[in-house]
């Protein structure tokens, strides 16, 4: 599975955004842009303006950043929300939404996309009872998250259940935290994505 392997704090300067990439270090003073609120590298506090296309770009990479993919598998994802009813942009959205990676994360099980990935490849999460190894698997309406059994003693998913009491779980979701289980309540709506990227951007950016 190809992953990013650069340190992830980078990504946060470089988009002059949070995108949570670290879990609790992201809520607290050792956070890179709290520090450091300016691109990364020798020019990084020289001010400029972007062009249309410099726009586009950086909405696209904020976008694959904070779901953590790859420009192939992102490109994917852009062909399906296409050829899908309805608008593009909402549509890309919503699929990059429903991968069990990033339902992990939003619940609380992970509490970093990167260690949610690391929790599913392990073994350690189940949809609808069985085991799913599978980052990028797509949830559907009624599908039931859940730490296997066995896994639920597990420090690391006990201290991310407790660190996600600082963020608010997305109204498509229900969370039992005493049960280790999460329920997708429905594919969520425009209003229920709030991801700080202008998706019109990117499909702008695509369609050229």
């Amino acid at each position: 599975m190809a992953r990013h392997t650069e340190p992830v704090c980078k990504l946060c300067r470089r988009e002059a955004l949070k995108l949570f990439l670290k879990g609790d270090r992201c809520f607290s003073v050792k956070c890179a842009l709290e520090k450091r609120n300016y691109p990364p590298g020798e020019h990084g506090q020289r001010r400029s303006k972007p062009s249309d296309y410099g726009l586009q770009l950086r909405e696209k990479q904020k976008m694959k950043r904070i779901y953590g993919i790859l420009e192939r598998q992102f490109r994917n994802y852009f062909q399906m929300a296409e050829r899908q009813k309805g608008v593009t942009g909402e549509n890309l959205l919503r699929l990059l939404e429903q991968r069990l990676d990033n339902v992990v994360h939003r619940l609380g099980f992970g509490a970093s996309p990167a260690q949610a990935r690391v929790l599913i490849g392990h073994g350690h999460i189940q949809v609808n009872g069985r085991r799913v190894t599978i980052p990028s698997y797509l949830l559907r309406a009624g599908d039931v998250v859940e730490v296997a059994p066995r896994s639920r003693d597990r420090d690391a998913i006990k201290a991310a259940l407790e660190g996600a009491k600082k963020r608010r779980v997305p109204s498509w979701l229900e969370l039992d935290a005493a049960n280790f289980k999460g329920t997708v309540r429905n594919l969520p709506s425009k209003e229920e994505m709030a991801i700080p990227v202008q998706e019109q951007l990117v499909v702008a950016l695509y369609s050229k």
